[in-house]
């Protein structure tokens, strides 16, 4: 790299982290002034507040306005720079604009692989303290991760085999009325019938008590009675349980056997699981395509300066931001393909990237 290079990369970004740095300090201190009373009521420590909620809520809301602050920043600085002829100076040097976004390319892919990895390594552990602490202190003592019950179950286990709950609690972690049923070629060859479920925290199975299992070989059935088993099966007492928050508390990991299941199930949420998916690598994406737009946009000296561009990356940022929600709606409620809703935000905008570069080095 160039002195001209670390020159725009230093300017990147310190504007950058200036930015996201004097969010991060507005953001708390009014969420500080709007928690008072609850903080007050917990008796927590000053210091166990932080550890315990705003070293979570911090990179919840960093993570969320990261590619819009990265947009921004550039911005801002390409523009001033741009004021002060120096963008001008660099180009009628003899430098491309290929040569000149080199900087620009370094510091966005370097920004967007801090994001990428806050967001499959970071971020799920950040949400799951947060919504801990804030269902405790915050939100009237719900647990989202326990409190709920529930009746009338019904899911596949595999592609042959479906099970049933009448009831289940969530908080005990036991139910009622369970029963496994497994069909080959259109006829039923298993059944099972349990009075009771509970999960046995040691061996991580269900136990099953009052179990009855019916095996059927063409007219032949064979029955089966124990008063108590313990079965593995493939969900466990949060499958049984509407949250929708459970996904953002998954690893990267977690996240994809959680999908791997519920794709075996057939399950209704797999669109919304699958966007969270795709989403942990389209965002951090997007941050290469917005800075290139940005400086772009900005590196040309215009009536209005800095203001006319930051008002440009404004309405660039709301369009943005309308286009994934709005891919994302799709995607959970229609038949959107739930891969190219994380993506066709990303797509529209590189096209749009492609054309102002291609404008700028004409």
């Amino acid at each position: 790299m160039k002195k001209i290079d670390r020159y725009i990369l230093k300017k990147f970004l310190s504007t950058f982290f200036f930015c996201i740095l004097l969010l991060t300090v507005i953001v708390v201190v009014i969420d500080i002034s709007e928690k008072t009373d609850d903080f007050v009521n917990s008796k927590l420590s000053a210091w166990r507040i932080f550890t315990d909620y705003y070293a979570a809520f911090i990179p919840r809301i960093d993570a969320m306005l990261f590619p819009l602050f990265t947009f921004i920043a550039v911005i801002f600085f390409t523009s001033k720079m741009a004021e002060r002829t120096e963008v001008v100076a660099i180009l009628s040097s003899g430098v491309s604009i290929r040569r000149f976004l080199r900087a620009y390319w370094v510091g966005s892919v370097l920004l967007a692989l801090i994001l990428w990895v806050t967001y499959h390594t970071v971020l799920p552990t950040a949400n799951a303290k947060w919504s801990s602490f804030e269902s405790k202190y915050v939100a009237g003592n719900l647990d989202y991760t326990k409190s709920y019950t529930g009746r009338n179950f019904y899911f596949r286990l595999d592609s042959h085999s479906y099970a049933g709950l009448r009831y289940f609690d969530t908080v005990s972690r036991t139910g009622s009325g369970f029963f496994v049923q497994k069909i080959l070629n259109n006829r039923l060859v298993y059944n099972l019938r349990s009075d009771n479920i509970s999960w046995d925290t040691t061996s991580k199975k269900w136990k099953l008590t009052g179990v009855t299992e019916r095996n059927f070989d063409g007219d032949k059935e064979m029955i089966k009675r124990s008063t108590s088993l313990l079965m593995q099966y493939n969900f466990r007492p949060r499958d049984l349980r509407r949250d929708d928050f459970l996904k953002d508390r998954m690893g990267t990991k977690e996240l994809d056997e959680y999908i791997a299941i519920q794709q075996l199930r057939g399950a209704e949420s797999l669109s919304e699981l699958m966007v969270e998916r795709y989403n942990r690598d389209a965002i951090p994406a997007s941050i290469i395509i917005l800075t290139i737009i940005g400086a772009v946009l900005s590196s040309k000296k215009v009536r209005g300066g800095s203001g006319f561009h930051l008002a440009v990356g404004v309405i660039l940022s709301v369009i943005y931001v309308l286009f994934s929600r709005l891919s994302v709606v799709f995607a959970t409620k229609g038949n959107f393909p739930p891969l190219l809703a994380a993506w066709v935000p990303n797509i529209a905008f590189g096209l749009l990237a492609y054309y102002f570069y291609r404008r700028a080095a004409r």
